[in-house]
């Protein structure tokens, strides 16, 4: 008798128990979004989260047009964006160091940074500028192609429904990224390697540099990163001085370059006093007559952006082999 009551007290428990796990599961699936917010800190992250996702999730940039990433602060009405936000996807590496910005993406209960993800994956080829991690991590495009597979995997966990349309966006757009990766080193080719010398206003184009400006030889050493120079570092903050120009202007006559280039969010101060000093040196500097993108997009799309950089590139230093009769 008593072991009878016994079996049917422990059935009681474990049929209540299967109860309040199912309705604790029903609550779950009450609160399951809809439809996924997603939120990414800059165009060159959203663009990528908008290719994975197409129509299924509603996703946007928190920092848009020619607006400087490293120094961003929140405006108005950006705490409903962030709030309302599913998930968060931002670079990371020290690029969103705005005090109101970090706050809100250290609280946020799901704030991914894929360049820490990048850097845990392939730590050897993130690189240091003076110190610092370089967050420039977008400017290679084989580098920022490593985005792809966490990104959807953050997503399919929100929406497990759409698993397999995510992950086919994803490797369709890899392989784009490939190709177009590929083709950026063709491009950059066509221009003798003497020529291949990259000045602009801030340190964005490190990682550019190493991947489609450098001859091979050069790939896996340190004699690359002559291939590329600025007056400012990693953040344009705009805190230069005469030393910061004078070295400048000697890497210009070392290398005996004659264009450089401006940035299309960046003032061109720096660039304008370091062709100043060429010129009272008897070393004639040109300025490119297009912009580059680093900090901001400036096109439809993050492959367009990178496509425009190389294509102003090879324009100018082809016209300048023209000039100097190589």
């Amino acid at each position: 008798m008593w072991r009878l009551v016994k079996q049917l007290f422990l059935g009681t428990c474990i049929f209540l128990a299967g109860c309040e796990k199912a309705s604790s599961t029903h609550r779950i699936a009450e609160h399951a979004p809809e439809v996924l917010h997603i939120l990414s800190t800059t165009a060159m992250i959203d663009d990528v989260v908008g290719r994975i996702v197409g129509e299924r999730a509603q996703h946007d940039a928190l920092i848009r047009g020619e607006t400087d990433p490293h120094s961003y602060e929140l405006i108005k009405g950006d705490d409903e964006k962030i709030s309302s936000a599913h998930v968060i996807f931002y670079n990371g590496l020290g690029l969103e160091h705005g005090a109101s910005l970090r706050y809100h993406l250290d609280h946020h209960p799901h704030a991914v940074a894929i360049g820490s993800i990048i850097q845990s994956q392939v730590p050897d080829l993130l690189l240091m500028i003076d110190g610092q991690l370089d967050p420039h991590i977008w400017m290679d495009i084989s580098l920022w192609s490593r985005i792809i597979d966490p990104i959807v995997d953050v997503i399919v966990s929100l929406d497990r429904k759409g698993e397999e349309f995510y992950r086919a966006n994803g490797e369709a757009l890899k392989q784009e990224m490939r190709q177009i990766h590929e083709k950026v080193i063709a491009k950059m080719q066509k221009v003798p390697a003497e020529l291949r010398f990259l000045v602009t206003s801030h340190d964005a184009f490190q990682y550019f540099a190493r991947a489609y400006l450098a001859p091979k030889e050069e790939q896996g050493e340190m004699r690359w990163k002559n291939r590329c120079a600025a007056p400012e570092g990693i953040a344009p903050d705009g805190q230069l001085s005469s030393a910061d120009i004078q070295r400048i202007a000697e890497h210009v006559m070392e290398h005996r370059i004659s264009v450089i280039f401006p940035e299309s969010n960046v003032s061109r101060d720096a660039l304008r006093k370091i062709a100043n000093v060429c010129q009272k040196k008897g070393w004639s500097l040109l300025f490119s007559q297009e912009s580059l993108f680093g900090d901001a997009m400036g096109t439809d799309s993050y492959l367009s952006m990178i496509a425009h950089n190389a294509d102003v590139l090879l324009r100018a230093w082809l016209e300048a082999e023209k000039n100097a009769g190589f």
